[in-house]
């Protein structure tokens, strides 16, 4: 858009040779420079801040995600031992830590119900047509019990369905409960189907709607109920029985969970009459490596404090939200993490080996760790745990409060600081613009009132120079 008043001069002639458009816009921008340069100055320190801060606050965030991980994972839990290993294999919950030792015996373990039904001359062989019913429940010798709280299941038959094709419509149509395949033996094609472990997924066959003439090629063929059964039962459906610690426990599935301290249990093998012990060593070697790798990572924190806040260039200098960081780590050594250990016992991470140098950095004490492992190797362990406290909870929630934004005596609250000033900055920014443009607008329009008088004296004395050019040449 063209410069009010600029039409105006260039009308008049800007007999002075100065362009005033542009003095008037220089002018405007030469009176506003040292407040713009004063606040894009502030921004660049500001922007610095933010980063040094939010350098700080995610090295945190991921020193506890790191932390947490190693936890979670288990590697530092205790490693579970058991003098029979064929009987089970033993796991236990990340971020718990199991002590002492119980006894393991199986008695049965969990099966799922296994029938065998009566011989078809090939899998090719036509069924019948009508609906396979499936119930399931609980078959206790000659008697079956359903359980309503599974869904029955009607398998609809044609007249061009065979052995095999039933089979595959057992098992599509169960949604995993069931699985069927014909198994080609040296009488003649079976119908094999195998059901989930568990003692109330037991099932029972009833066709409906088959000829009545009760042999292969008829539906009814596959009728099987436990009152009928001439050995089509192969594997009765039954749960899994042991005793822990001589407390007898029953589990539908042979994976076992929500056991004491977190200890879960894959049942391989019975042992009746000769108890196995369960037992928990501590892995002090993923201890001590642990202990090290949070000295390092520790050590680079302080480092990018050190070289953010200190002396008169830190971009953190003087920032609340450092200096309460420096004060929270120089106190992180004797922090009790674990507020109710017993006299004697470690709760806090020197007992684990972390000290504070002289300059202000973490070292790795081995021998005040070998000392704790030695002395209380199950209490060091059960510190290295997912829950509300400990070593893990003790660094996060140093993370936690030194980033949190709502906290201005935190990083967290520094950056927001920060980023406001950087927000009120940009608004007298748009400020100063709107102010040198209206600025530059009256000098314009000043120009152009102090032209047109240019122009008119410029006139007159003109006038005035031919009528003396004129008198003199009368005379």
């Amino acid at each position: 858009m063209e410069n009010q008043g600029s039409s105006i001069i260039q009308a008049l002639g800007a007999g002075s040779g100065i362009d005033f458009i542009q003095l008037a816009s220089d002018l405007s921008q030469a009176t506003f420079d040292p407040q713009r340069a004063n606040l894009n100055s502030r921004t660049e320190a500001l922007t610095a801040r933010i980063s040094a801060a939010s350098l700080l606050r995610s090295s945190l965030n991921d020193l506890a995600a790191a932390l947490g991980d190693r936890v979670r994972n288990g590697d530092l839990s205790p490693t579970p031992s058991l003098t029979n290993p064929a009987i089970a294999d033993v796991s236990t919950t990340s971020g718990i830590a199991p002590q002492g030792t119980y006894s393991l015996e199986v008695s049965q373990l969990a099966s799922g119900q296994t029938l065998a039904l009566q011989d078809y001359s090939s899998g090719s062989d036509l069924v019948g047509e009508g609906t396979l019913n499936i119930r399931f429940g609980t078959v206790n010798g000659a008697s079956f019990t359903e359980d309503t709280g599974q869904t029955a299941l009607a398998i609809q038959m044609t007249d061009a369905d065979t052995l095999s094709s039933l089979a595959g419509k057992i098992s599509a149509g169960s949604d995993g409960k069931l699985f069927a395949y014909v198994a080609q033996g040296s009488g003649g094609a079976q119908l094999v189907i195998k059901g989930e472990d568990g003692a109330t997924n037991g099932f029972v066959l009833e066709p409906a709607g088959g000829s009545g003439a009760g042999g292969p090629g008829d539906l009814g063929y596959l009728a099987w109920s436990p009152a009928s059964d001439a050995g089509e039962l192969r594997q009765s459906a039954q749960d899994a029985i042991f005793e822990l610690d001589t407390v007898q426990i029953t589990s539908s599935s042979n994976t076992v969970t929500g056991l004491p301290e977190g200890i879960s249990l894959e049942l391989l093998e019975t042992n009746v009459g000769a108890p196995a012990t369960l037992s928990f060593s501590n892995n002090t070697g993923a201890i001590s490596a642990v202990m090290t790798d949070l000295v390092a990572a520790l050590n680079d924190i302080v480092g990018l404090l050190s070289e953010a806040s200190s002396g008169l260039g830190g971009a953190l200098t003087n920032d609340q939200g450092a200096r309460e960081l420096r004060r929270d780590l120089s106190a992180l050594t004797t922090q009790r993490v674990i507020p109710g250990a017993a006299e004697g016992e470690p709760s806090t991470l020197a007992d684990l080996g972390l000290k504070i140098t002289r300059e202000g950095t973490f070292a790795f004490d081995s021998g005040r760790l070998n000392d704790t492992l030695t002395a209380s190797p199950d209490a060091a362990a059960a510190m290295f745990t997912a829950g509300p406290f400990g070593v893990f909870a003790t660094i996060d929630n140093l993370a936690r409060d030194n980033t949190l934004s709502s906290d201005s005596s935190s990083l967290g609250g520094s950056v927001a600081r920060y980023q406001a000033q950087i927000e009120r900055n940009d608004e007298r920014l748009a400020d100063i613009a709107e102010d040198q443009e209206q600025l530059r607008n009256r000098l314009t329009r000043s120009f152009v009132s102090a032209q047109s008088v240019v122009a008119s004296s410029q006139s007159t004395l003109s006038f005035l120079q031919q009528q003396i050019d004129a008198f003199n040449q009368s005379n």
